[in-house]
């Protein structure tokens, strides 16, 4: 009888110790890694930097360059890798073309995100702070709460969890 009761004991520690893969993030579902993929801004009243901006954020994500990387981490670190200012946009035979930039700026900070605000407060104590929302693997920032150049003139920024 003994041997049993041991092994009832040790089978109820191992089903109330274990947990699921994948719950580390439910109390802040912004954590993780997230790419820039697209901008949604209204043609009609945007400026034609946000258009510029938004068709080569287009042309470089289908080509799988990613120039706007956020990194979430539990402990409330966050780390951003922006290649914004080294696209260069060069003209050929056929057309344009954006290459993928090969330099990046990376900045290391804290963050909250509560609701729907989420606040950065970068390296030199500067705190940006816009709306955002987490559907999934989906985040939607507001463009024009970011610090970012080019891409905080208006409209929504898309970025997808990896």
């Amino acid at each position: 009888m003994k041997p049993n009761l041991i092994v009832l004991i040790l089978a109820a520690a191992c089903l109330f110790s274990c947990s699921k893969d994948g719950d580390n993030n439910t109390s802040n579902p912004i954590v993780g890694t997230w790419f820039a993929a697209e901008l949604q801004i209204d043609d009609a009243t945007a400026s034609d930097e946000a258009k510029n901006s938004r068709d080569a954020l287009n042309f470089l994500t289908a080509r799988q360059c990613y120039v706007i990387k956020f990194v979430f981490n539990q402990d409330l670190s966050v780390t951003a890798e922006n290649s914004v200012n080294y696209i260069e946009v060069t003209t050929t035979s056929t057309g344009i073309d954006i290459p993928c930039p090969s330099q990046k700026d990376t900045d290391s900070s804290t963050y909250t995100y509560v609701g729907t605000t989420l606040s950065i407060v970068d390296s030199s104590g500067n705190t940006v702070t816009t709306t955002a929302t987490v559907d999934g693997n989906t985040l939607t920032v507001d463009a024009s709460g970011l610090d970012i150049p080019f891409f905080n003139d208006s409209g929504q920024l898309i970025f997808q969890r990896q």
